[in-house]
């Protein structure tokens, strides 16, 4: 299964979350999506977002981006 990805490295909280959000809602029960972020609003945003409904996601830092692995349950 191929991992979706969005950079959102140039965006800023809150179109970060907003985008972030609108990905999420396109994945498919087990499906996953790579999210690269930078801003530092949309990295405590995004994860609470997430943790709120329905993804699993585990964080790791990229060289200047903080990616974040999601699957939805």
């Amino acid at each position: 299964m191929e991992i979706q990805s969005l950079d959102l490295r140039e965006q800023r909280c809150p179109m970060a979350l907003l985008l972030a959000k609108r990905a999420c809602a396109l994945l498919g029960q087990g499906q996953q999506l790579a999210l690269y972020v930078t801003d530092n609003g949309a990295l405590k945003d995004i994860p609470r977002y997430l943790e709120g409904n329905g993804f699993v996601f585990e964080r790791r830092r990229l060289h200047d981006a903080t990616v974040f692995n999601v699957t939805k349950l």
